[in-house]
């Protein structure tokens, strides 16, 4: 009796087997192609947030190479003189700040753009400031800007060991 069930039981199994080996054989195979995402074209209008903010999350989402996590930090650094703007930019630079201070895991990113550059690199020189030497290494820190202000973007956060990507606003 033990033999007959062992070997009704090595049959079953057998034959289980077999089927899930025929199963790959009748599906056709599929290429999948990445596709890149498309940059928008850069606003013309400095005070159109709405428009910045679309901008900026495109030129992101077509600069994710490398980037393990599913959602980086994306800071809009608004321009202009106002007391609103200044305001959001002080309130946006307390919370980077505290982001820098608890640090950020190896294979995050943090994204940076805003109408104007050379105070988006300000408002990012400032946010790290307090970085703890080698403390972003294997972090990626975008910056959409003008090339002289990344140059000065990539001198202030060296210390920090980030990953510096650029892309210029246009």
């Amino acid at each position: 009796m033990r033999k007959i069930f062992s070997i009704i039981a090595f049959a079953g199994v057998a034959a289980l087997t077999l089927t899930a080996c025929d199963k790959g054989a009748d599906k056709p195979k599929v290429d999948v192609v990445e596709q890149k995402p498309t940059v928008l074209p850069m606003p013309t209008n400095a005070a159109d947030t709405s428009a910045w903010k679309q901008y900026l999350v495109s030129v992101v989402s077509a600069n994710l190479e490398g980037v393990r996590s599913n959602h980086p930090y994306m800071y809009f650094v608004p321009g202009g003189d106002d007391d609103k703007s200044k305001g959001d930019r002080e309130n946006q630079l307390t919370n980077v700040k505290n982001v820098v201070a608890r640090n950020v895991l190896p294979g995050n990113m943090l994204a940076f753009g805003g109408p104007n550059s050379s105070m988006t690199a300000q408002f990012v020189t400032d946010a790290f400031k307090e970085a703890q030497t080698g403390a972003f290494k294997d972090v990626f820190v975008l910056f959409v800007g003008t090339p002289a202000d990344a140059e000065a973007v990539k001198t202030a956060l060296a210390p920090s060991a980030a990953t510096v990507r650029f892309v210029e606003a246009k």
